[in-house]
């Protein structure tokens, strides 16, 4: 059997879920998708059972601006899938479409795995199987205040005569912790009943410098003193090592990671227990501890060391099938909280900024520009439109001077003195030089070589410091470029002043320090 978004046409010409599949020679034969206006749900599949269902396969339009979508569209967070078995008033499955998939935060990523394949990061299939016994109900609701564009889906399943009373039910959950309480362990999962654990989606954004994957697993079986299953380390139990990095395999893998390290990188994996089930007779307990390594001026121990709580951002959704109903009291909070609490104290987008930069399409071919003393005449150059997934906002191009000697300066201003770490977002290309940053003549980190064979996005820290008050000057200059790339230009999004954890400022260890004089950057670990 099959539930799907096959047009189905109507006496009035209109889609009518009770009418046939339409399958004529008309265009409108081809009309198999549907629009879900902000706020709304749609139910994918509500059928009778017994059945078990084998397969889902969705997709839509990314939240990106679209010819058939001008303002853009719901992002995958938005999206609340829920799946209720047998008239429950509760969902078995609720979770972000984007989390359940495995893809965290709102980003798209590709998945290719045993249960869960996200081919090209837009197409959604999992094959887990889905026993019920008297109904399911599979519904979609739009929590954004963008609509789904161009939501396709096809359900398959199996209609039985019977199914054993004891056939367990599939469950997926989401929670969340936005930050993490200090010291105490993060809980995916904790019900009574019988059962098996089949899998985790891990997500974190990282609040503080260096690793924060240190922490244990612990999986309580039928409520044992100590847990039976104890990990020895978070990259451990996504079967990694020594840290995490993209990966894809059938049972685990790291989807996203973008920067080891950062204040503020972002990490999705999952872990699939098809061949090694936590099995329970009574209850289970899925949790991980939260310690890693911290930067010396938020450690009690004024040094970095590998055992210290943090205090990053995580959610999870946790996978498994019991029997009985669940007693996992965590909901899925509604899409506006999931949605990671910003933690920039000042972001300066430079194309915003007024260098007579003449404004072009990216797709525009680059016009030849001179300099005029230390103020550049650039260009804006949207890579957001050819790259949304790197860039936010339109990118600001410095095309290289006949000497090469490009100078960028960014202005910007404090208005109080706290703890903040000093980076930049930054374009890599082919024709893009090597620089040197300084803020107000002190020189900050090393070189940086910007060329890459196609367009990227990085971000660059280079200072841990408490400014005072008042007004700052960001400068770049080249120094060069890499022998592969055609030219010495300069690609930049944004400067961007990132808060540190609350911890840091409460600590103060650092509020005397000259950055001056003595420049401090904690470099992940």
């Amino acid at each position: 059997m099959r539930a799907t978004s096959t047009f189905r046409e109507g006496a009035d010409g209109n889609y009518d879920p009770n009418a046939p599949p339409k399958g004529d020679f008309e265009e409108k034969s081809n009309r198999d998708n549907f629009r879900i206006p902000a706020g709304q749900t749609h139910v994918l599949m509500d059928v009778e059972g017994p059945g078990l269902i084998t397969h889902m396969w969705i997709t839509f339009l990314g939240p990106e601006a679209h010819p058939w979508a001008k303002d853009g569209s719901a992002n995958h967070q938005e999206m609340l899938l829920r799946i209720y078995w047998d008239g429950s008033d509760r969902p078995g499955v609720e979770a972000p479409v984007g989390d359940f998939f495995g893809g965290c935060f709102g980003k798209r990523s590709e998945l290719i795995s045993m249960p869960v394949i996200v081919e090209g990061g837009d197409s959604y299939n999992c094959f887990w199987t889905m026993p019920f016994h008297k109904s399911a109900r599979v519904e979609i609701v739009n929590e954004s205040d963008k609509p789904i564009s161009l939501l396709y889906y096809n359900i398959d399943w199996i209609k039985r005569e019977s199914l054993p009373e004891d056939t367990p039910y599939f469950y997926a959950q989401y929670t969340q912790a936005y930050p993490l309480v200090t010291g105490k362990p993060y809980t995916l999962l904790e019900t009574t009943g019988k059962g098996h654990y089949v899998g985790t989606v891990f997500c974190v954004r990282t609040r503080s410098p260096y690793w924060f994957g240190e922490g244990d697993e612990m999986v309580t079986i039928d409520g044992e003193a100590i847990p039976s299953v104890w990990g020895t380390g978070t990259e451990d139990y996504f079967l990694c090592a020594w840290g995490l990095e993209k990966v894809l395999t059938p049972y685990f893998g790291v989807p996203y990671f973008d920067q080891w390290g950062i204040v503020g990188g972002h990490t999705s994996a999952y872990r699939w227990h098809v061949n090694d089930p936590f099995l329970f007779n009574e209850s289970i307990k899925v949790q991980f501890e939260t310690f890693g390594w911290i930067a010396p001026d938020e450690s009690v121990h004024k040094r970095a060391m590998s055992w210290n709580p943090r205090e990053d951002d995580y959610a999870s959704v946790a996978f498994w099938y019991q029997t009985g109903t669940p007693t996992f009291e965590a909901r899925a909070p509604h899409a506006r909280d999931r949605k990671l609490p910003n933690i920039e104290r000042l972001v300066i987008y430079v194309a915003d900024l007024d260098y007579g930069q003449i404004n072009t399409l990216a797709t525009d071919p680059l016009p030849r520009l001179e300099y005029d003393g230390r103020r550049a005449k650039v260009r804006i150059d949207k890579v957001v439109d050819r790259y949304p997934e790197h860039f936010d906002r339109p990118v600001l191009f410095v095309p290289a001077s006949a000497d090469g000697e490009n100078v960028l300066e960014v202005p910007f201003h404090v208005n109080e003195k706290e703890p903040l770490r000093l980076l930049m977002n930054m374009g890599h290309g082919p024709d893009l030089g090597v620089y040197e940053v300084s803020l107000d003549g002190v020189k900050l980190g090393v070189q940086m070589d910007f060329y890459a064979a196609k367009v990227e996005a990085r971000e660059y820290h280079f200072l841990d410091f408490w400014p005072e008050p008042g007004d700052y000057t960001l400068r770049l200059e080249c120094v060069g470029k890499n022998h592969l790339s055609s030219g010495s230009a300069l690609m930049i999004e944004s400067v961007r002043l990132r808060e540190r954890r609350p911890r840091v400022k409460e600590m103060a260890l650092d509020i005397d320090n000259d950055w001056r004089t003595n420049p401090i950057y904690y470099e992940g670990t």
